[in-house]
């Protein structure tokens, strides 16, 4: 499997933890008093966090990508529905 769609399937994966973690675990600590939500939720996200940065940094020594590039795979899991819309643009970079 190459590195792109390896960065494509941990992206898609850490997405989903994101929103789960900001939509469902956050409103369930904050209005339902259930902060193991959140505690549980994190942690999932927080190792695909670690997974998506070195699948990344996989891409990148793999294909040589400048800073612009890497800047913005990179921002695109700090924002919500960023790894979905980066999935577009990866998607048509792995067919070439």
């Amino acid at each position: 499997m190459n590195k792109i769609r390896q960065l494509r399937i941990v992206g898609i994966a850490e997405g989903i933890s994101f929103l789960v973690l900001l939509f469902i675990a956050m409103p369930l600590k904050y209005a339902a008093g259930f902060p193991l939500a959140v505690t549980i939720v994190g942690s999932i996200h927080g190792f695909l966090f670690i997974a998506y940065i070195i699948a990344m940094v996989r891409a990148l020594l793999e294909h040589k990508w400048g800073i612009k590039k890497i800047s913005g795979v990179f921002v695109a899991a700090l924002i919500p529905f960023g790894t979905f819309i980066l999935d577009r643009k990866l998607r048509q970079e792995e067919k070439i």
